[in-house]
């Protein structure tokens, strides 16, 4: 219990649910600043020796990441140690590598400043790209580069390891290793101003089962280490100086959402159908191989959406057809009878690959440049090795494929076009392919949901990214802070639009999934489900949450609930009602 302290009154904050869980304790405020880089000129005779400096300082970066792997790995398992391959990657991109020594050897100026600007570099790069996990890869960046830099620089690393009593840890963000090294019997929670549900350090919390808010934006400034709070991790809230009254309620809500999980855990191993006794597809977006455990884990039906940029961005070049097949073989056999559906490369403009800058010209405003589709279609070649390497994988599981960012029939029509090519090519080459592979279309463009009519002629199926519809549709950038209030999922044209979509789609016999974040938010599943869509696909650990409401709601209701939804004008008010008819039916209050 906190002390009496009538000069602090109670703060509620809100932020981003990343890991559930309710925790109370006293706050501990962790400050980690960037190292400081000294720049100065090196002789000639000196340059070599400071060559092998760096790579002395990489190979010990190597070794002290490999130590904490083999130590996450030994009290969290072997999917949570596998976040430290992506750093581990980091020190083996040559790219990264050739280009410091490059700029070393044309200034002659130390090789922690070289370092360190073309570091900056790639962190400026990857936090400009619109898809949040790859987003979220800056930090592995960051967090890679600043051990080098100590490394180089002879300071010892900072971490949280020697957090010695139980605390609530507020920082402005956590690495990766910071969140891996923190003592587990002492942080009760992790609280951050930056990150978002992909970051690694949100990872590292739902392993440990520890709360997590992040998005706090500047609650490192507005408390103080000893501090009393609340962390709500499942609603994304922190109560800095609880009030008695809000301490008991908080006590009856912990006790309730222990029995919720309990029934989240249960319903999660029944099958999706509602209570008047109709199924629902309940599928899972991914971006790599090493996903497929947590598939099983959440019991996904399926992959609704397989990103493929991971492939691209993760590397220093452009991967070859062997190599991506490999990949999407891995996944299709490992949930074989179980469909994949392969979304084709969307990248450029906002995702730029640093390796191939050639590839990608700047561009005033990327979210309306040459991006997915329209890249893929300027760049046949690599186009192609991607259409075969998912055509020869389509041999070994149940393989769907579908194009992102399609505006019009011409983007579509040339697709297909090239799409035929690669299938001619294998034929002559005598290789195995599922030769009637369903193809599809992400309509992300109020464009492409204009003309569903047209589109169906050359579609086997749709999929709804909702992150990018609503954006286009409300003209919201998601990542503006003064406009992000704008950015309305139950604003009457986007459900308008949602409903013209399926309806049109239902005419001409295709099916219709989402897969954008309204597909995994429970508030929003029966309002989807209710407007006929015929598929949701979501983060794997959202799966048992929207599964449970699906068990505990009728398809008429949700229905009943759309129609009423559609009639109504306010997006607030329509959040409301699918709000209510959530909390009716999971009872977690």
């Amino acid at each position: 219990m906190p002390p009496e302290n009538p000069a602090k009154p109670e703060i509620v904050v809100q932020g981003i649910s990343a890991s559930q869980g309710i925790a109370f304790g006293q706050i501990f405020v962790y400050l980690q600043s960037d190292v400081e880089v000294p720049s100065y000129s090196v002789d000639a005779e000196k340059r070599p020796g400071e060559i092998a400096r760096f790579e002395k300082a990489l190979v010990a970066t190597r070794q002290q990441i490999a130590k904490i792997q083999s130590e996450v790995e030994r009290t969290l398992g072997q999917d949570e140690a596998r976040i430290f391959d992506a750093h581990l990657l980091v020190l083996e991109d040559q790219a990264l590598i050739a280009e410091t020594i490059r700029d070393f050897e044309a200034t002659s100026r130390n090789i922690e400043t070289c370092f360190n600007e073309v570091a900056q570099r790639y962190i400026h790069a990857f936090s400009k790209i619109d898809d949040e996990y790859l987003r979220e890869r800056a930090g592995d960046i960051r967090d890679v580069a600043q051990r080098v830099l100590q490394n180089l620089l002879g300071q010892s690393e900072t971490s949280l390891s020697r957090l010695a009593e139980k605390r609530i840890v507020v920082a402005n963000d956590i690495s990766p290793s910071d969140s891996a090294s923190i003592n587990r019997s002492a942080a009760l929670a992790i609280v951050t101003d930056a990150g978002s549900r992909t970051s690694h350090a949100v990872i590292v919390a739902n392993s440990m089962r520890v709360p997590a808010v992040v998005g706090m934006r500047d609650l490192t400034r507005r408390v103080s280490s000893g501090d009393w709070a609340i962390v709500d991790g499942y609603d994304g809230i922190v109560i800095v100086n609880p009030s008695e009254a809000t301490l008991f309620r908080y006590g009856k809500i912990q006790d309730k959402k222990k029995s919720y999980e309990q029934r989240l855990f249960d319903a999660n191993r029944q099958p999706a159908v509602t209570l008047d006794g109709t199924p629902v597809d309940l599928e899972a977006n991914i971006e790599r191989v090493d996903e497929i455990p947590q598939l099983r884990q959440y019991m996904a039906q399926g992959v609704g959406l397989f990103r493929t940029e991971y492939l691209y961005l993760n590397s220093s070049r452009i991967p070859t057809e062997q190599e991506q097949f490999l990949a999407y073989k891995a996944v299709a056999e490992a949930l074989a009878p179980r469909s994949v559906c392969i979304r084709t490369l969307d990248i450029g403009g906002d995702k730029p690959m640093e390796s191939n800058p050639e590839l990608f010209a700047k561009e005033a405003n990327p979210f309306l440049g040459c991006r997915a589709i329209r890249f893929c279609l300027n760049n046949p070649e690599i186009f192609k090795d991607q259409l075969r390497a998912i055509l020869l994988a389509s041999a070994y599981g149940n393989v769907r494929m579908m194009y992102p960012m399609i505006s019009g029939m011409g983007e579509l029509t040339r697709a297909n076009a090239l799409l035929g090519e690669c299938k001619a090519e294998l034929r002559a080459r005598g290789q195995a392919f599922n030769e009637k592979m369903p193809v599809g279309a992400m309509i992300e463009i109020p464009s492409a949901a204009a003309i569903i009519d047209l589109l169906s002629a050359q579609c086997d199926f749709f999929s709804v990214g909702t992150n990018d519809l609503i954006q286009y549709l409300l003209a919201v950038e998601r990542g503006n802070d003064r406009v992000a209030h704008l950015y309305e999922p139950t604003h009457p044209a986007v459900l308008r639009t949602l409903k013209h979509i399926v309806d049109e789609a239902h005419r001409h016999g295709r099916k219709v999934a989402v897969c954008g974040e309204m597909a995994g938010e429970p508030v929003y599943a029966p309002l989807l489900l209710g407007m006929g869509v015929d598929e949701l696909s979501m983060t794997p650990s959202w799966l048992p949450a929207v599964k449970f409401l699906v068990r505990a709601m009728k398809i008429g209701d949700a229905r009943a609930l759309a129609a009423e939804a559609l009639s109504m004008t306010s997006p607030r008010e329509i959040y409301l009602k699918c709000d209510a008819f959530h909390r009716s039916r999971v009872d977690v209050e």
